[in-house]
């Protein structure tokens, strides 16, 4: 496995945050991968995950926002965390531009993908992916949040496990059902962490993501 630190670029004004492209034996497809609002990218979850698809021939490009570059307690407002989300994809494009290039995030990390992606559309992305989308904040259940999915013309794969407590399981089902191109793919008993009793839900998450994105390209 090959591990490659890097650095992108946000803005003149926020500077530079860290990232890092994990590769496995060879590189099929191309994943950026945002971390959530709680943890960066060097949390246990996103590293594992990153070896996982690597595994599946899916290398990622993992980076921080700049809130937990720079140890900030309040996630970034959204247009700084598009910016940043913007000089990952281009930096993953840039690095392999002959690769199918598709989007992806924890929780945070996916709804600013999504955002971004709503707001800007991307033509070297092929699809993104959510690892837990964030419906609604915990005992707050609602749909708001999913508004601007609408705007998205591209795959989506919502991985969301029953017991997601930011996402009520009604709630994801009617917004994915509502959406032409999405995919909602259950994880029986997974909370938002994706923590299902003892089991390890990584593989699976991995290889869930390496089926939808074959039958995707």
């Amino acid at each position: 496995m090959k591990v490659t630190p890097v650095n992108l670029h946000v803005s003149d004004s926020i500077g530079n945050v860290s990232g890092e492209i994990i590769e496995g034996e060879k590189t099929e497809v191309v994943l950026t991968l945002a971390h959530g609002a709680g943890a960066g990218m060097n949390h246990s979850f996103m590293i594992a995950l990153a070896e996982a698809l690597a595994h599946h021939h899916i290398t990622t490009l993992r980076f921080n926002f700049p809130f937990m570059e720079k140890k900030r307690g309040r996630p970034d407002i959204p247009a700084v965390a598009h910016s940043t989300i913007e000089s990952a994809i281009s930096l993953a494009h840039a690095t392999f531009p002959s690769k199918p290039l598709f989007v992806s995030g924890k929780s945070f990390g996916g709804r600013m993908s999504s955002q971004h992606l709503a707001n800007s559309p991307e033509a070297h992305v092929k699809g993104i992916v959510f690892f837990g989308f964030p419906l609604h904040p915990a005992g707050k259940p609602s749909v708001e949040r999913a508004e601007h999915l609408k705007e998205i013309s591209m795959p989506m794969l919502f991985l969301q496990g029953t017991r997601d407590e930011l996402a009520q399981w009604d709630l994801i089902t009617s917004v994915t059902d509502s959406l032409s191109l999405a995919t909602l793919q259950k994880l029986e008993g997974a909370d938002h962490a994706f923590k299902a009793g003892k089991k390890n839900l990584i593989s699976d998450l991995a290889q869930f993501t390496k089926k939808w994105i074959s039958t995707t390209i």
